[in-house]
């Protein structure tokens, strides 16, 4: 039984069944059905429905749970490969988000528009919302790994997606809001008011289930392109279920056929997919990092890829698609990052970062060592530099000897609990400052909590990202470890390009793709340290370790020559509050 319309306000217009009569193309008794051939009724038409009229609300408000769940794993999916893939998870989370609540006001005014087909419009509007939701992350990803290293017009490329992906994805959740208000107003009439309370009620509650179902559940178990596509085939089958299942008898034969059919191609698309995602998976990731990937694993942190180390070629490491090590001139990084610091006391050695174990390998190599302790925030790469052979082997078993302590956590909470003085030395093996995971370990309040922890007589070092390419966000750097009452001394070492000879030097940054060869990304062109201590630093090599294979006394005093000629003074420091970088 459907319950009768509520009496309408004084002065309001007649509805399009009331003006068309009983037997009007609006009304129930049509025989094309409310609204006419194809649609569903007009604004004040009431559904039949198969149910009762609770039931059909409840029904309604589940669906509308569902895809709000829906469209926040979108947007999530959106952010995270953004920031995987393009890098300044900040900056992509903006983009993504605002893009998206703008869009969304489009799609609600479009959907004024389609409020008479309430039905046929809801239902073909989540079909091409799950087509194009779940395949996002798929498409993004393909984009990034065979034409990422195009360059000229499409080097923009990848974020112009993301922006596009946002933008439809946007349009199409605010054009659901709308119609879902029709269609829970057609199944029974309330005030507006508590219409509204009950409908956003449902979709926030929704939206909670998704954000916290995509990093706990989706993201670890499937992964983002499964997970992804699995999203799409559960709001294509939910969207098609409610309209065919509780609104069948406001849609012609045809338009019910049509949307069955739109569906059934959906969901035949996103299972395709999902079958062939692990296939595609491989295939970009050759394209990405070259044809001899020999490691490709997914930890809880980040994705972590071992390239060669077979047939002759050097091993290089990847993590969430940059360039962290490569194996050919490794060691011209890890000498200059560690021994200077190690030029003083140093049987108490602490480690931030360098999971990969290269920066232990260099402090081991200094007598007198008592204890080197590792604070790396993913576990998982500690234990693949352990156990990795070719890895193990590049950092000569570092793990393995027993001064070696690791231990898993964000480096900043580590500090907070570390007693006063506990280090000679304090080697910050950290990415650049410019990723925005990493800003905070280099802050003034991170850095005031290292002086902390360092002994009389203690020093700091620092990896402080590219001079040339970064002058502004290195020489931040300087003023914020200044600012916490660290002088420093900075010094550059260049990174030689094995294809170009031992003197040529690769191209600036990480390319976030593959070059036109589908040769893997490049390295910086040099690094840049920073020699800190409570006391202004004396630059200089320890004279009683064995002498770096890559470093003089004479290079590394022109390296700070040349680190000093870029400097650019004034800069404030970056604080928690105020980042810089």
């Amino acid at each position: 039984m459907i319950e009768p319309h509520a009496p309408a306000p004084p002065g309001s217009p007649p509805s399009w069944g009331d003006a068309c009569g009983p037997n009007g193309p609006g009304s129930a008794d049509s025989p094309d059905g409310p609204g006419g051939p194809g649609g569903s009724g007009g604004p004040e038409a009431t559904a039949r429905l198969p149910v009762r009229p609770a039931v059909g609300r409840f029904l309604v408000l589940a669906g509308v749970f569902v895809c709000a769940a829906c469209g926040l794993v979108y947007e999530l999916e959106l952010v995270a490969l953004a920031s995987y893939l393009i890098g300044d998870s900040v900056t992509q989370a903006s983009v993504v988000l605002s893009v998206m609540v703008f869009a969304m006001g489009l799609g609600s005014l479009a959907a004024k528009r389609l409020r008479g087909l309430a039905a046929a419009g809801f239902g073909a509007l989540e079909a091409v919302l799950a087509l194009v939701g779940g395949s996002s992350a798929m498409v993004l990803y393909a984009v990034f790994a065979w034409t990422g290293g195009w360059g000229g017009l499409w080097a923009d490329g990848p974020r112009v997606l993301l922006v596009a992906f946002s933008l439809a994805i946007g349009v199409l959740i605010g054009a659901e809001v709308p119609l879902l208000m029709e269609l829970i107003q057609r199944v029974r009439r309330q005030d507006p008011g508590g219409a509204v309370a009950d409908l956003f009620a449902a979709d926030y509650v929704g939206a909670l289930v998704g954000g916290l179902a995509f990093p706990f559940v989706l993201l670890p178990f499937l992964g983002q392109l499964t997970g992804a596509l699995l999203t799409g085939t559960v709001n294509a089958a939910v969207g098609a279920a409610l309209v065919l299942g509780l609104f069948r008898r406001d849609l012609t034969r045809r338009a019910r056929w049509l949307l069955l059919a739109a569906n059934v191609v959906v969901l035949a698309l996103l299972a395709t997919a999902t079958v062939l995602a692990d296939d595609f998976e491989r295939a970009a990731r050759q394209a990405v990092y070259g044809q001899d990937v020999r490691v490709a694993v997914r930890t809880d942190v980040q994705e972590v890829v071992l390239t060669g180390d077979t047939d002759g070629r050097p091993l290089d490491l990847f993590l969430d698609g940059r360039l962290r090590v490569r194996g050919s001139d490794e060691r011209r990084y890890h000498e200059a990052l560690v021994h200077p610091a190690m030029n003083g006391p140093h049987a108490r050695v602490l480690v931030l970062g360098g999971g990969d174990g290269l920066a232990v390998r260099e402090v081991l190599r200094h007598p007198g060592v008592r204890r080197v302790d590792v604070v790396e925030l993913d576990p998982q790469l500690a234990r693949l530099a352990r156990h990795d052979p070719g890895l193990s082997a590049l950092n000569e078993h570092a793990y393995g000897d027993a001064r070696v302590h690791t231990g898993a956590g964000d480096a900043f909470h580590r500090l907070r609990s570390t007693p006063s003085a506990t280090y000679d030395v304090v080697i910050s093996d950290l990415p650049d400052p410019a990723v925005t995971a990493s800003t905070k370990l280099y802050s003034q309040e991170f850095y005031g909590l290292l002086r902390r922890v360092l002994a009389p007589g203690g020093r700091l070092v620092v990896h402080a990202g590219p001079v040339s390419a970064h002058p502004r966000a290195f020489w931040t750097v300087d003023a914020t470890l200044r600012a916490a009452g660290l002088p420093t001394v900075a010094y550059r070492v260049g990174a030689r390009d094995p294809d170009s000879g031992p003197d040529a030097a690769s191209e600036p940054g990480p390319t976030p793709g593959p070059d036109r060869t589908g040769a893997a990304p490049r390295a910086p062109r040099g690094w840049g340290f920073l020699l800190a201590a409570r006391t202004p630093p004396v630059l200089r090599l320890d004279p009683a370790a064995p002498r770096p294979s890559t470093l003089t006394p004479d290079s590394l005093a022109r390296d700070a020559r040349d680190a000093a000629r870029t400097r650019i003074p004034g800069l404030p420091p970056s604080t928690l509050v105020h980042p810089r970088y």
